[in-house]
């Protein structure tokens, strides 16, 4: 096999794995449970070359079949969890992986992918500070970098921004979910507060020319143009018609009030912050690779209409098309075909287009599938 991705079920790991596919290499998919075959196929990406492999890497790994690179995307996401839970992945799976790879005759690279607050030089991770889930990333982060010198292994670590795309629903995901539904009175942090992103398609394209780069390569990738947090969410605001708040909330004084108060989870607040990152050498990468990111401002608004979509994580798509468009002046959430419909579908309210989504496949039509033009009503839910 060219390459094996841990984590190969994630956000992160299914599109690396499609991106490695696209490009022709055979490709071992490290999981415990087959769901990317299928999501593999919804995306029109061709699955001879791939090859499920049954890992769990909480434990020592054997059994796997040789390859060349060697992706790490594995991790344990999520706030609230215990120190025990998030070191089991995050700092003893990693290393697991590691020796793993460290033992292959022809590897190439191990690429372990990170965080853009994770990889700090020195110290010990902070865990009643920082939570159990950041704290072990950055220990994890710093035990790879250790054996790795030890083994003598080529690594590099790519420290991803906010990773946003069809199908994310974490990280940003929450603060425009409140946005869209009228719950976002004020917004956590402070006016520079800087969240910087990067869509999952660059970064998986990114991460398959990785094994091509020197080793030893640490790259944050992140778009330095995204706007500050508050114009960030200014400019989701703007492109789905609802209202920014206005106000700010300090990391600090959201620390010191009751989270049932603030609705803040506080292991979140440390990535309140101003701080810039060093992507000089990810950019002189990527520029060597042809690899272009896309505008931020674009990506956002497309991500944005694909939260929307999905009502959040709550449902899929119907229909493939979608998103805001001015209708007789008035901005309005469209999705199908939007030039020569079979059918426009208009439902009364309180609905939504979800109403139509079992009718749609049975109208008759010159050809099957009918398509189909809906209009959309989601007005966002005033706050309590």
């Amino acid at each position: 096999m060219d390459a094996i991705v841990f984590g190969a079920t994630g956000f992160i790991g299914r599109s690396l794995a499609a991106e490695l596919l696209s490009r022709g290499q055979r490709v071992a998919a490290a999981v415990r449970n087959d769901t990317i075959t299928p999501w593999l196929i919804s995306q029109g990406v061709g699955t001879a070359r791939l090859e499920l492999v049954a890992a769990d890497i909480t434990r020592p790994l054997s059994g796997l079949p040789e390859v060349r690179d060697v992706y790490n995307a594995a991790g344990r996401y999520g706030f609230g969890l215990g120190v025990r839970e998030a070191r089991e992945t995050n700092v003893t799976g990693a290393l697991n992986v590691l020796e793993w790879a460290a033992a292959l005759p022809g590897l190439r690279r191990l690429v372990h992918i990170s965080g853009y607050r994770v990889s700090a030089p020195g110290g010990t991770p902070d865990y009643a500070g920082l939570g159990a889930y950041e704290a072990s990333k950055r220990e994890g982060d710093l035990a790879v970098r250790a054996r790795a010198r030890e083994l003598e292994v080529p690594l590099t670590i790519a420290n991803p921004g906010v990773v946003i795309g069809s199908g994310q629903y974490i990280g940003l995901a929450p603060l425009v979910e409140d946005l869209w539904n009228g719950r976002l009175p004020a917004l956590p942090g402070g006016r520079d507060t800087f969240v910087p992103i990067v869509t999952v398609d660059y970064f998986a394209r990114f991460l398959a020319e990785v094994p091509t780069s020197p080793a030893g390569e640490h790259y944050w990738v992140l778009d330095d143009t995204t706007p500050l947090l508050p114009e960030l969410i200014r400019a989701i605001a703007d492109h789905t018609g609802v209202r920014a708040p206005r106000r700010t909330v300090p990391a600090g004084l959201l620390r010191r009030l009751p989270r049932k108060l603030t609705g803040v989870d506080p292991e979140t607040l440390s990535f309140l912050s101003a701080d810039r990152y060093p992507t000089a050498t990810a950019r002189a990468f990527a520029a060597s690779a042809g690899l272009e990111m896309p505008p931020a401002i674009d990506a956002l608004r497309t991500w944005a209409d694909d939260l929307v979509a999905a009502r959040f994580g709550a449902a899929s798509p119907w229909l493939s098309s979608y998103g805001f468009r001015t209708v007789a002046g008035s901005r309005t959430w469209v999705t199908g075909e939007r030039h020569h419909p079979d059918y426009v579908l208009l439902h009364g309210l309180p609905m939504n287009a979800d109403l139509w989504a079992p009718l749609a496949a049975r109208l008759p039509a010159p050809f099957w599938p009918p398509t189909c033009l809906a209009w959309d009503a989601r007005p966002p839910r005033p706050s309590r």
